[in-house]
């Protein structure tokens, strides 16, 4: 996988489409096979991949390998339906030999990226992220396990990983010149290149963001203090964190901060374009 082990395309970059980009996202809909994503956000981000690759964009994408994906639904024996997590194979994502270290609640975690080919699927060049390796203890393995896992700790982790570790993957493919969240899920990304460029002002030209919904079910909110005992804002303290995004109470918005603190946003629908600029914070 040497050739996937720097930034590579298999084809000749349209000259529109010089700058780099990394695309982070939680899930990725691409095809049934590959089974990353759980709904319209994943479909989303998908159909990028696929419409980057026809127009031969400078573009590579960032997800998560999930062990069981999102879930599955199956019938008993009465007809009803229940849910049911299932092992997933992957045989044809292949390893880049990239291994990057992330902090996750005070311990070390090892992140190996695998990638999908382009000619798999049609698709850009994709890395999917995995903590499901030998060199990690049982508790860091499972983060990886499960799409927007139940579990508040799990889920922010989750973020660290995508953010963090996904940064670190694309400075070993030799690094990339737009950082593109879709939703906030990668928002541990934005800490992590303010403490790489030293200011918020080279941090903001380097970020863009898509949001989904203004609706506040549908943007993450946690305690912050639980956060920066997970090392959500990497190494940049608490105190920092708090004066860059003018969040002072005990809650943190993961869509304020990109919505407040990048130069490029889109919405997904006209009428929630600035949607996040007006969600309510407590």
């Amino acid at each position: 996988m040497k050739a996937y082990s720097k930034w590579y395309h298999p084809y000749e970059i349209n000259e529109k489409y010089q700058k780099r980009v990394a695309y982070f996202s939680m899930e990725f809909g691409i095809h049934q096979a590959l089974k990353t994503y759980s709904g319209g956000l994943g479909f989303l981000a998908g159909s990028h991949m696929r419409s980057a690759h026809d127009l031969r964009q400078n573009m590579i994408g960032i997800g998560i390998l999930w062990k069981y994906g999102y879930y599955d639904q199956v019938r008993n024996d009465d007809q009803t339906m229940r849910v049911q997590f299932q092992k997933k194979y992957y045989t044809y994502l292949e390893d880049t030999g990239i291994v990057v270290t992330v902090m996750v609640n005070g311990h070390p975690v090892k992140v190996k990226a695998l990638v999908l080919r382009p000619e798999v699927f049609g698709t850009v060049p994709m890395y999917f992220l995995t903590t499901n390796i030998p060199e990690n203890d049982h508790l860091a393995r499972t983060i990886t396990y499960h799409l927007y896992d139940k579990e508040p700790s799990t889920r922010i982790a989750q973020s660290i990983v995508l953010g963090i570790a996904g940064a670190k993957v694309v400075e070993e493919l030799g690094g990339a010149d737009i950082y593109h969240m879709n939703e906030g899920h990668a928002l541990p990304l934005a800490f992590y290149l303010h403490e790489k460029f030293g200011n918020t002002e080279d941090m903001r030209k380097r970020i863009a963001f898509t949001t989904h919904t203004p609706e506040k079910a549908g943007n993450e909110v946690h305690d912050i203090h639980l956060l920066n005992n997970m090392s959500f804002f990497n190494k940049t303290s608490l105190e920092e964190a708090r004066r860059m995004t003018g969040m002072h109470g005990n809650f943190f918005d993961y869509t304020w901060l990109p919505a407040h603190c990048q130069s490029r946003q889109w919405s997904v629908a006209a009428a929630w374009a600035g949607g996040p600029r007006h969600v309510v914070r407590e």
